[in-house]
């Protein structure tokens, strides 16, 4: 009875402003497009989701303690080449490192992990040790790590996957189990529930979730209390490049190739579906509850406006728009509260 009575509509709607709209807009392209709501469609979603979430639990870390990460892209790109080159079939004409011996894919997953899990502590490092503002920080990675992934593959594209690599995108637990409305359970999907599980359990059951909060409400008065801050937010930051390469691994899966334009812009839907999910970018506030609900926002976002045929030029200006909205409606509840 007092939630009811403490209910207010308008914060309700100023605080959900973006999620309402884009609920709407769901609901026009329904009424306008025959296959909107359909089987297909809804497994395209979850699909599309897993890879982004895993960035996006990744991104929220670093914001919660009033930091980001503009390097994640990037590293989700580097990531899938580097999958690409231990998991080209033996016997492919361009396989990048001929005399690589065969990998499994688990093996290549780690891999692929622990090289992202470098880059990660060098962010952190850099961040904790020198001061260097996480923005700067992390673009200065955008680009280094970029610089790398061209390097290494010559800016050329890779392809020629093993069936057992490509199976981990396509394949649903369908095939394992013969049950047919498992069919709409990608292994994609699983591998985004565990992230999620995980995340939760470390943000809400762990000294380091405590630790980050408390940084992210006030470095000094953390600093005071105990928290050793540097190391905390080193392990923030080596946690999201782990959580980048194993997005990565998934994402060079389901798109069967890589190239160094992999997973372009990925760190900006990220950082958005954050925000638009209540992960403050002011630090000290964010859910893995509202990280899901924000991508899985800006990916119908991106869905409505393809079934609605609208120009791709348009949906990288809503995309926008929807980022700038996100950012201003944190900002003016920050201060609201202030």
């Amino acid at each position: 009875m007092e939630r009811i009575k403490s209910f207010n509509p308008k914060k309700f709607v100023s605080d959900n402003a973006i999620i309402l709209l884009i609920l709407l807009l769901a609901v026009f392209t329904a009424f306008n497009s025959e296959n909107f709501i359909s089987q297909s469609n809804l497994k395209n979603l979850i699909i599309n989701v897993s890879p982004r979430f895993i960035i996006a639990c990744g991104v929220s870390g670093c914001l919660i303690i009033k930091g980001t990460d503009l390097s994640a892209g990037r590293q989700v790109g580097l990531a899938a080449c580097v999958s690409a080159m231990l998991l080209q079939e033996m016997d492919y004409a361009s396989k990048m490192f001929p005399n690589l011996p065969d990998i499994p894919w688990p093996v290549a997953m780690l891999i692929v992990m622990a090289v992202m899990a470098v880059f990660g502590a060098i962010n952190g490092a850099i961040i904790a040790f020198l001061k260097v503002p996480p923005f700067i920080a992390t673009l200065g990675m955008q680009l280094v790590v970029y610089g790398i992934c061209s390097v290494t593959t010559g800016n050329q594209p890779m392809g020629g996957y093993k069936e057992s690599y490509r199976q981990v995108a396509s394949g649903s637990l369908k095939a394992a189990t013969g049950i047919e409305f498992l069919d709409y359970i990608p292994y994609l999907a699983i591998f985004a529930f565990i992230v999620g599980l995980f995340i939760w359990f470390l943000y809400n059951k762990t000294r380091h979730g405590k630790y980050m909060y408390a940084i992210g409400g006030n470095e000094n008065a953390a600093q005071v209390a105990g928290v050793n801050v540097p190391a905390t937010i080193i392990r923030i930051y080596v946690l999201a490049s782990i959580l980048y390469g194993l997005a990565g691994f998934l994402v060079g899966a389901k798109a069967g190739g890589a190239s160094t334009a992999t997973a372009y812009g990925y760190e900006l839907e990220a950082i958005a579906a954050c925000t638009i999910g209540g992960v403050s970018a002011n630090g000290g506030v964010g859910k893995v509850s509202g990280v899901l609900v924000g991508v899985l926002v800006f990916e119908v976002l991106k869905i409505c406006l393809q079934f609605l045929r609208l120009d791709p030029a348009y949906t990288y200006i809503a995309q926008g728009a929807v980022i700038i909205v996100a950012v201003a409606l944190d900002l003016r509840k920050y201060l609201a509260k202030k």
